[in-house]
């Protein structure tokens, strides 16, 4: 395990802060990575041992199917974990698949280009060839395949969080409008222009969505976590508790801890 304490940072005029006695682990876009997934809870809970009592809330942010070779035993595995400590939220991957279940063949076409087939491989359909004229066989055999009980809770997951100073979403929000109004495809979906915006929000968005190679930036109005755990091999978590914000992050069997307090 390595250690790393990161540069100082400009404290905001209130710098955020969690309840008292609170902590969270925030984790982003598993696309199906499952071997990474045991390994980040794994140093997450040495981690959270090492830090002592508080209660802890893991909040995964979404896309946690799609492109990697476990993303259909994590469809089945996520429903089961749920509870008063775990919150899941719904990524753009898991409104897509809700979509094509349901019969929409553009929603369906997205799926399939951006990682959905890697899903269907796993529970066990043919989505080969990608053609228009086979989507009506593909959703047929997907439906076979999934629970529509599977789907409802898909369908039902929220589209963000809050605890203290921190506003949790998929992929960001849209700058300048209250957290309150937030459109749900912009939770899903923003990029710009979220990601260049240096306005100061409501609260600090945690999010995924968006890969950010290497290790997040900490202390800003943003904190994107999604390190490409398919792509890159790195899958990262997001610590907070009091003023402290700390990574946790396992990349090629080595685990990093980073950590940042403000004020």
């Amino acid at each position: 395990m390595v250690f790393r304490k990161t540069a100082s940072v400009s404290a905001p005029v209130s710098p955020p802060c969690l309840p008292a006695g609170r902590r969270v682990y925030a984790i982003a876009d598993i696309h199906g990575e499952a071997d990474l997934l045991v390994e980040l809870l794994n140093a997450i809970r040495r981690d959270g041992s090492a830090r002592g009592g508080a209660a802890m809330t893991l909040v995964f942010l979404g896309d946690f199917i799609d492109r990697g070779k476990d993303a259909a035993t994590l469809l089945k595995v996520f429903p089961l974990i749920a509870s008063d400590g775990v919150v899941v939220l719904k990524g753009n991957h898991e409104a897509a698949l809700v979509d094509a279940y349901r019969g929409d063949e553009e929603a369906l076409a997205f799926w399939l280009k951006f990682g959905g087939d890697a899903t269907l491989e796993g529970l066990g359909v043919d989505a080969c060839p990608h053609q228009p004229g086979s989507y009506s066989k593909i959703m047929g055999d997907l439906r076979r395949a999934v629970d529509v009980a599977t789907i409802d809770w898909l369908d039902r997951l929220p589209h963000s969080w809050s605890l203290g100073d921190y506003f949790f979403s998929h992929a960001g929000i849209r700058p300048g409008l209250r957290l309150a109004k937030q459109d749900p495809d912009d939770l899903l979906w923003i990029r710009e222009p979220f990601l260049s915006s240096r306005r100061r929000h409501e609260k600090v968005i945690v999010h995924g969505h968006t890969i950010e190679p290497g290790a997040p930036r900490l202390g800003g109005n943003r904190i994107g976590i999604d390190t490409g755990a398919h792509e890159h091999g790195s899958l990262t978590a997001l610590g907070l508790q009091d003023h402290e914000q700390w990574l946790v992050q396992v990349s090629d069997g080595r685990v990093m801890i980073e950590a940042e307090t403000l004020g």
